[in-house]
């Protein structure tokens, strides 16, 4: 959809193609594409020619970050019964493994400098949050509590991690750096999910979705003074969110009118819009649209 509410179809396959990404430069869309019961990781050109599958039997909902160089993916997938972590050079669609542990090792996002990942992994009998380099190397553990830690995604300024936990009285967000100093709870009793976090793109603000009881809402907390906000709240589902490139707006899914459309809202949740007419799902901005 473009600036003046127009949509142009992309894709023309059989059953669902979901979870676009776009590349950092705009240039390119990776997504994933249901095959029968499972799910292919695909990219192609933001016009939509030049459709190439990468992957399949991926976690359909798993972080498919692009590095920032624009040529490498970072998924979760299942092999061998296990679910772990690959890399794909998206030129060449060479494959790199970089998990194989008895557990699941999913939820990939890379440092801002292309050099490492953050994701969670149960190889210790517990999700907890982990950092390697980007060749698989250098494993390193960030959290050790008897909690779930999952969902962690980088800051786009590498200064921090977030995620979310169980660990006190609810779901809720948290922070971490890099190094696994200096961790902080960031909002208390919230009901967090384990959707992904999303910070903004200056670093400031993270976007999270919160439950409340079979009712879903979007959140947001402000690092400077740790403030929270409902962005999204209504009696329907309020989900699917992603920043714009300028950090001044989300897109987002609602239900709140009779069916799953797309709706942006500014950042202080205080205008919401809805863009679409017919049912749609998994919005994501494209840059200089």
């Amino acid at each position: 959809m473009d600036a003046g509410g127009h949509s142009q179809r992309l894709t023309r396959r059989d059953g669902e193609d979901r979870f676009p990404v776009w590349s950092p430069d705009g240039a390119q869309i990776a997504f994933g594409s249901q095959a029968g019961t499972s799910w292919e990781l695909w990219v192609m050109d933001s016009n939509g020619t030049r459709e190439r599958r990468l992957y399949s039997h991926i976690v359909a909902k798993s972080a498919r970050g692009w590095c920032r160089d624009n040529k490498r993916i970072a998924f979760a997938a299942q092999s061998d019964g296990n679910i772990d972590v690959y890399t794909v050079d998206v030129d060449s669609t060479s494959v790199t493994r970089l998990t194989s542990s008895p557990g699941e090792d999913r939820d990939p996002s890379w440092s801002p400098d292309c050099q490492h990942l953050v994701f969670s992994s149960t190889r210790d009998g517990h999700s907890r949050i982990y950092v390697m380099r980007a060749d698989g190397s250098d494993v390193r553990r960030l959290t050790n509590d008897s909690a779930s830690d999952e969902s962690p995604t980088w800051s786009p300024d590498g200064s921090a991690i977030a995620f979310v936990s169980n660990r006190s009285d609810g779901h809720d967000l948290y922070v971490i750096r890099p190094d696994g100093q200096r961790l902080e709870r960031l909002t208390v009793g919230v009901g967090a999910t384990r959707d992904t976090p999303r910070w903004s793109p200056d670093a400031s603000r993270i976007a999270f979705q919160i439950a409340r009881g079979k009712n879903y809402d979007i959140g947001l907390v402000r690092l400077h003074d740790r403030r929270r906000i409902d962005l999204a709240s209504s009696a329907a589902y309020d989900g699917m969110y992603t920043w714009s490139p300028d950090g001044t707006h989300l897109a987002f899914i609602s239900s709140r009118d009779g069916f799953d459309a797309v709706y942006t809202t500014d950042a202080d949740g205080q205008h919401v819009q809805r863009l679409t007419e017919t049912p749609s799902l998994n919005p994501a901005w494209a840059r200089g649209w």
